[in-house]
């Protein structure tokens, strides 16, 4: 952390010398709320389908191998891919039409999963589950890149408050994006453990296709106003990560905003890895979606509280109490073996996560200038991103082989049986307690960092006015 804070300090006082961009100036045209509620329900339509098919992948991997390992690659490979790509997707989004990036995304994820749906009917199902073998990695890799390719329409969307909301009611959009995210939620948890349960993974993979085809039909009805992004001087490239950093560095601390946003990632890799898992020792897998569905409308009435009320007058600080109260419930919602206790705390956990998302967003939307927020929302989910994996690759390991069997013997259990009881998970219920515990500390040290007072003032102060040349982002 002393590392992460120094290199903090040290951007923002060379950011401090910069000259910042001021707010964009995209005025949203008449009824842009109205288009935006319908771009709002076709990202839902595709992040409900890419949802599904990934949690059905990991439900189906888990109960075919019980290897915890396994689903821990798995989820740590799709955030690695998030992170890898982010940038990329940022690029596309600042360098097109919004609505055709959308369009792009759709159509990729969609050949992805027929792809998927190919390897599954002429390969046996044995030979998909093997861990040793190529197929098992080449079917979860192409659900992995059309699940991550749909996250350019999510960058996309992002775009489209400040071109198509007033400024006034950013935040409330971004409440909206939390209580669509939340809707999804349900409908993924609910209808993945089910379809795994009654249907198998071929139905499973059927339904994710003809869904995907849905939204592309649904897509093709929206119209999106927007003037052709007009081209940058210099030379274009494809990965524009010079661009990116330019694009956060021209406003004041908004670089420690996004290294703020990523503690929330730290603790995600450890639930990436073990929470399903830990969930399937508790419910059939049946139940266990429908149990993380109803939890999942804790996200819901989270999004609804932003889209009403907003985030106060500095979102900043709301992120940070908010990160202090998700570690707390990390380390207390499997301190026993119940599952009501485990359900109300994933529950809370959900109502929680929308305060963070739209905190982020709703201070990029004012202070980076609307041409350049996809680069920025783009570094901002690589940084993000990253985070999960590490923790993800690094934790399956260590559960499924040094923490799982000292706590199933009797040393662990004389050791550690007064903190997390007996059962048969009390290994993950431990890592899940010391994580959450480091998540604390690590918000409540931010909150005594330079850059946290020099963010909360820029963005209380309200974004700069334009500058009349604004710094170039190619060199």
């Amino acid at each position: 952390m002393s590392v992460v804070l120094v290199i903090v300090a040290c951007v923002t006082e060379e950011q401090n010398r910069s000259e910042g961009p001021g707010a964009t100036t995209v005025s949203p045209p008449e009824g842009g709320m109205r288009t935006f509620v319908h771009v709002l329900v076709n990202t839902m339509l595709a992040n409900v389908t890419t949802s599904f098919l990934w949690f059905a992948l990991t439900f189906w991997v888990y109960l075919e191998t019980r290897s915890v390992l396994a689903t821990g690659v798995i989820g740590g490979a799709y955030m690695l891919l998030i992170a890898a790509f982010g940038i990329v997707f940022g690029t596309i989004v600042d360098r097109h039409k919004k609505y055709r990036v959308m369009m792009l995304a759709t159509v990729v994820t969609f050949a992805a999963f027929v792809a998927a749906g190919v390897l599954y009917l002429t390969q046996p199902e044995s030979a998909l589950v093997d861990l040793g073998g190529p197929w098992f990695w080449l079917f979860a890799g192409v659900i992995l890149f059309g699940s991550v390719v749909e996250h350019m329409q999510n960058i996309a969307l992002s775009t489209t408050v400040t071109l198509l909301v007033p400024v006034e009611r950013h935040a409330n959009a971004n409440g909206m994006v939390g209580t669509v995210q939340g809707l999804a939620f349900i409908v993924t948890s609910v209808f993945s453990g089910l379809a795994i349960g009654l249907l198998g993974m071929g139905l499973t993979l059927a339904i994710a296709i003809a869904a995907t085809l849905v939204a592309l039909v649904h897509l093709l009805f929206i119209r999106i106003p927007e003037e052709q992004p007009v081209a940058e001087g210099g030379g274009r490239p494809a990965v524009d990560l010079r661009g990116s950093i330019a694009a956060v560095r021209a406003a004041p601390g908004l670089f420690a905003l996004i290294l703020f946003s990523t503690l929330n990632n730290l603790i995600g890799g450890v639930y990436i890895a073990l929470m399903d898992p830990y969930g399937l020792t508790l419910f059939a897998v049946e139940a266990w979606g429908v149990v993380f569905a109803v939890a999942s409308t804790g996200f819901i009435l989270g999004g609804i509280v932003i889209a009403k009320w907003g985030l106060g007058s500095n979102p900043i600080r709301t992120m940070l109490l908010v990160v202090v109260g998700m570690g707390l419930l990390g380390a207390l919602f499997t301190i026993r073996e119940w599952w009501l206790l485990y359900a109300g705390g994933i529950w809370l956990y959900m109502l929680l996560i929308p305060a963070v998302e739209a905190s982020e967003q709703t201070v990029i939307q004012k202070v980076v200038p609307f041409r350049r927020q996809g680069r920025v929302f783009g570094l901002a989910q690589a940084f993000e991103a990253a985070a999960a994996p590490i923790t993800a690759f690094l934790i399956a390991p260590i559960a499924e082989f040094w923490v799982i069997p000292y706590l199933d013997s009797s040393s662990g259990e004389a050791t550690w049986g007064w903190l997390v009881g007996e059962g048969d998970a009390r290994g993950i219920a431990l890592i899940f307690f010391f994580s959450g515990l480091v998540l604390v500390a690590l918000a409540l040290l931010a909150f005594r960092t330079r850059s946290y007072r020099l963010l909360s003032k820029q963005f209380m102060q309200g974004a700069p006015a334009p500058a009349a040349e604004e710094v170039s982002v190619v060199e």
